[in-house]
């Protein structure tokens, strides 16, 4: 065969590939189109302007339909009511009075990610850096920080000796404040330096201090940050994902202990007397948790009977006492905004 008709054999063969693949993409957007067409939808209600006036709840929307993935408003005197949807379409939401951070994934042949701060009127106001897959996402209380974690390209979250995340913390205004991985990290008074160290699920305690998870050769800490000295320093270990308390005192978090690899049981840490409380919630928690006030925590809860792809925001009271509830059903990625 000449070298012209080999050009020609593999441009054909790569545009089949091409068509192939773009067919498959089509045909799978077509099913998964009919398939949230299909669904029945969710209860609508409120105006966005007034429900941020008063107390309410941010989240993502998993009830299939047209509003699937758009992120939800709700108040706090009736979270399962009727939902305002906003026009932001979100993985991962955080929200504070003044700001949202949406980490939100654009899907095709090859998937991009975007880490988005939106106004009070759900505009896009500034684009933030970010890089690898969205995990978790928080704001700090007076609303001048923000913390973003991702997974990098190809990394697996099975086994928290093997994989690498990026938290980065930035300014509101875009400025960036810094890779916390970069941080000096303490552990029992010994300087961290392995290449398997890893930090993330940043909560913010103030606009330089912060408590997030450490890890490094298979163990998990946790530990608090400071922004200015760029030290992080542990305090106990086997904590994964943590939440400071509105008051300060607590920190909602999930425990490995010995369970196995890949489940997690959540428990409340008292930052003063040092003591650890299991909550009722016996099923393994996979996500960073939320307060809704001092006595209660919030936490989003993947479907299992069904088999699919939805998930549900719960409560269950922090001091160990009462019984898990459904919030909000069909829901993700709680944020408390009072």
């Amino acid at each position: 065969m000449s070298a012209r008709n080999r050009v020609i054999v593999l441009v054909a063969v790569l545009l089949a590939a091409l068509a192939g693949a773009g067919g498959y993409v089509w045909n799978v957007r077509k099913s998964q189109a009919e398939t949230l067409a299909a669904a029945p939808q969710v209860a609508q209600g409120g105006d966005l302007q007034s429900l941020r006036a008063q107390p309410h709840i941010v989240f993502r929307s998993n009830a299939l339909g047209e509003n699937y993935g758009r992120v939800a408003v709700v108040p706090l005197t009736a979270p399962d009511g009727p939902r305002a949807f906003t026009p932001a379409s979100c993985e991962r939401v955080y929200a504070t009075a003044a700001d949202t951070i949406c980490l939100s994934a654009q899907r095709g042949l090859v998937t991009t990610y975007q880490s988005r701060l939106l106004d009070p009127s759900w505009n896009e106001s500034r684009e933030l850096p970010l890089t690898g897959l969205p995990s978790r996402a928080r704001l700090s209380r007076d609303g001048s920080l923000v913390a973003t974690t991702t997974f990098v390209y190809g990394d697996s979250y099975a086994n928290p000796g093997q994989f690498s995340t990026r938290t980065l913390v930035t300014r509101t205004d875009g400025a960036v404040v810094g890779d916390i991985e970069k941080f000096k990290l303490v552990v029992d008074g010994r300087v961290i330096t392995a290449a398997d160290r890893n930090l993330w699920g940043v909560t913010f305690a103030d606009d330089d201090r912060f408590f997030v998870t450490a890890a490094s050769g298979g163990r998990t800490w946790l530990a608090e940050g400071n922004l200015s000295t760029r030290t992080v320093t542990s305090i106990r270990g086997d904590v994964e994902c943590p939440s400071l308390s509105p008051d300060g005192t607590r920190i909602a978090f999930k425990k490995h202990g010995d369970l196995p690899a890949g489940k997690w049981r959540l428990a409340v840490y008292n930052l003063r007397t040092g003591t650890e409380i299991e909550l009722a919630e016996t099923r393994s928690i996979d996500d960073q948790a939320e307060w809704l006030d001092d006595s209660t925590v919030l936490y989003g809860l993947s479907h299992t009977a069904d088999g699919s792809a939805s998930s549900d925001v719960w409560k269950v009271p922090a001091d160990g006492s009462g019984k898990p509830e459904v919030l909000i059903s069909d829901a993700w990625s709680p944020a408390v905004v009072r």
